[in-house]
């Protein structure tokens, strides 16, 4: 009855709009008072979280994101891109998700793929005549990559959280990662010739060689490159990784004059905000994560799964489908530090791998990312293209059963997300 009652309690206070780290913090807190722990209790749990040096790699992947934002280098990953694949029928679609996977690789955010390749292939593919509906639902789709191609805030986050190496969450995210870009590619490519794009786009008079494009996106592509082929090889760690993307990025963008000072103090001051409102729903999430542990709500949560579903398909579509509700109210960040410490337990009991659990909760918030009410991807993809919700919403319709297939593949063959990392150690 406990456990219900701090449930309700919760969400009540999520859904009267109370932001989410200040609701774990008074949860939390209200929970340790009523079992008579010390207040003082409260700071050293709220420090001791973020004292964290994995969670040191989260505010420079998104200064490093924020910076090319300001730079502009997704219209050239993006031009690059489509000078390759642009010759075929949906051309600016696949070159649309390709660019969406190589940023990607850089960010480590979803929101910071959405607006930087948004901004240049909304108004690219729209001028060539695409079906808008494809068009947002092939952008908002596409940038949910930015969380499950390595690097990944959110696998750093629950690396953290279930006390899992990050190194083996970024190589487990390659293999999905892949797959994924190809089902998108294979339904673009569907979607192209069912009417979604044009027979023959016309193509600017001005366009540049092909040549010239490519050099001009190689940067980003080498940094991209660096970042991942150093963690694969062992060379330096994700947080590491993360230090030298940005020094690789800082290095490039005063050399080619690409940023001035204005817009690096934006870019820095975007980075910090953003860090603080994660750092402060973490530490809430472990003040009340201490508190719930008091209650044992883990536990008895873990002895009815146990208890009541006996196979573990039956227990990741039950997850799933929680998932999914949680989906619709819930940032994903906020999904994995409630809902992550209650079902750790469950997994042991039912014999899954946290590794694979991790990449298969990452997509599940991929799926929230494109999901109203809360979607973040859908409203900066309405904002960049200027249209209703609702036309955006049924353009990412195919894509989110796309990647709920894709949950099903991975289940039935889960080497597809532990083979990397098992080879590696």
């Amino acid at each position: 009855m406990e456990a219900v009652l701090i449930i309700l309690s919760l969400f009540t206070l999520l859904f009267a709009g109370l932001p989410v780290g200040i609701t774990l913090i008074v949860m939390g807190t209200v929970l340790l008072l009523l079992k008579g722990i010390p207040l003082a209790a409260v700071p050293m749990e709220f420090l001791g979280s973020v004292n964290n040096f994995i969670l040191l790699a989260v505010p420079v992947f998104l200064l490093t994101s924020n910076i090319l934002l300001k730079a502009g280098v997704a219209k050239d990953l993006f031009d690059a891109v489509q000078r390759w694949v642009g010759n075929i029928r949906g051309g600016l679609a696949i070159a649309t998700v390709i660019s969406c996977g190589l940023f990607a690789a850089v960010s480590g955010s979803s929101v910071a793929v959405a607006a930087m390749i948004g901004t240049v292939a909304v108004p690219e593919m729209t001028k060539r005549g695409y079906d808008k509906r494809f068009v947002m639902g092939t952008l908002a789709a596409g940038a949910t990559l930015g969380i499950l191609i390595p690097p990944s805030i959110p696998l750093i986050i629950y690396a953290a959280v279930a006390e899992q190496s990050t190194a083996a969450m970024f190589l487990a995210g390659i293999g999905p990662g892949l797959v994924l870009v190809a089902a998108f590619l294979a339904y673009c490519v569907v979607k192209s010739y069912l009417g979604g794009a044009p027979k023959s786009e016309i193509r600017p008079e001005t366009a540049e060689p092909r040549r010239i494009v490519t050099l001009r996106a190689l940067p980003t592509v080498v940094i991209a490159a660096t970042m991942i082929g150093g963690i694969y090889a062992g060379v330096f760690t994700p947080t590491e990784s993360a230090a030298v993307g940005l020094a690789m990025t800082l290095i490039y963008v005063f050399v080619s004059r690409r940023l001035n000072t204005p817009d690096l103090r934006k870019a820095v001051r975007g980075a910090g905000l953003t860090t603080a409102n994660l750092l402060l729903i973490i530490a809430g999430a472990n003040v009340f994560g201490k508190a719930i542990m008091l209650y044992r709500i883990p536990y008895d949560v873990s002895q009815w799964i146990a208890a009541n579903i006996e196979s573990a398909g039956v227990f990741i579509i039950v997850v799933t489908l929680v998932l999914l509700i949680l989906g619709l109210f819930l940032e994903g960040i906020a999904m994995i530090l409630i809902v992550l410490p209650v079902l750790m337990p469950s997994l042991e009991v039912h014999g899954i791998d946290p590794v694979w659990f991790g990449i298969y909760f990452v997509i599940m918030i991929e799926i929230a990312l494109i999901t109203p009410p809360v979607g973040m991807n859908l409203f900066v993809i309405q904002s960049v293209a200027r249209a209703k919700l609702k036309e955006v919403m049924l353009g990412t319709l195919p894509f989110a059963i796309i990647l709920l297939a894709t949950v099903a593949v991975l289940y039935l063959v889960p080497q597809i997300v532990l083979y990397i990392p098992q080879t590696m150690n």
